[in-house]
């Protein structure tokens, strides 16, 4: 299995457009000692040929442009692009969706909750399904195996586990339409299995880690994780004001109940973060938060790289 990281930041991308923090501000300058990043978004595929996405980004025109595998192979159109899976219904993970309207065959795979979110609530995402078998909608529970099957609905020999890891919806997600959804299925972790038994673990966001999770991601050789914020307190300290990491649903990286040192007795998998605040101080690569977490065998991931398991 190829995993290819077409993004890597969390929501707002790396500098982010309106933000003139250290980070952002260095950056723009020529100064910063780190990379610029789009927003989240992984493929994955099994042969080379058929890919599926890891939820959609706001940014999937552009990585997909910059990602010449994703590009039209023959024909007037085209692309190897198969299915996307969505682990939420958070707008950094579902918008770039509305890039893929144009017609091309695909499957969506969600939980049972996010399709009638987008379907039922969301009007502009009709454009999805303007003519027959444009995008089929596969429906998805926590605790369920399923394969990734290609448009043709051959198996791409890519399996794939959903775990559920939260119970809160987006904000814009009304109180009542919540209150008639399952909240074990508003976010997901996915572990995708490839056809030589490697298992990819992807948490981009994660509220909280328990020792059922810890025993799960011990399975993986593969672990993307939660990055997006250092601190508990880091936007406070950087904006003056705002939400803690565990109240916007982030565990921090940092901190006593922080993810380096919660999974710091993980052995099998190699460990990257990923969904990083254009804030978190580790993106310096200049600055001592980025060595402790290499000090720490964990790897900070960036755009256009690439595992292969």
């Amino acid at each position: 299995m190829r995993i290819e990281i077409l993004g890597s930041a969390a929501g707002g991308g790396f500098p982010q457009w309106n933000c003139n923090c250290r980070n952002c501000q260095s950056l723009r300058a020529g100064t910063f000692q780190g990379k610029a990043r789009t927003q989240t978004q992984v493929a994955v595929t099994n042969d080379n040929q058929h890919w599926f996405l890891l939820n959609a980004s706001p940014d999937l025109r552009l990585q997909i442009e910059a990602a010449p595998h994703l590009h039209p192979r023959s024909g007037q159109r085209d692309s190897p692009i198969n299915g996307v899976l969505l682990t939420s219904a958070d707008i950094d993970q579902v918008a770039g969706l509305l890039s893929l309207r144009e017609l091309q065959p695909f499957r969506i795979y969600s939980t049972h909750s996010i399709r009638r979110i987008l379907q039922e609530d969301n009007s502009v995402f009709a454009m999805l399904n303007r003519v027959p078998n444009q995008v089929s909608w596969h429906e998805i529970a926590p605790g369920q195996t399923f394969s990734l099957l290609d448009t043709t609905g051959a198996d791409s020999g890519i399996g794939c586990e959903a775990v559920s890891l939260g119970t809160h919806y987006p904000a814009y997600v009304s109180a009542q339409r919540s209150s008639s959804l399952r909240p074990e299925e508003t976010l997901l972790g996915l572990f995708l299995e490839s056809s030589s038994g490697k298992r990819l673990a992807f948490m981009p966001a994660v509220p909280a880690i328990d020792e059922t999770l810890l025993q799960h991601l011990e399975s993986a050789d593969l672990l993307l994780f939660d990055g997006t914020f250092w601190s508990d307190d880091e936007l406070i300290r950087v904006q003056g004001r705002g939400a803690t990491a565990h109240e916007m649903g982030h565990v921090p990286v940092s901190g006593t109940d922080g993810s380096l040192r919660k999974l710091a007795a993980l052995r099998r998998p190699r460990k990257a973060f990923i969904h990083i605040n254009n804030t978190n101080p580790m993106l310096d690569e200049s600055g001592p938060e980025y060595r402790q977490v290499r000090d720490a065998g964990w790897e900070v991931a960036e755009d256009k790289s690439s595992f292969d398991l």
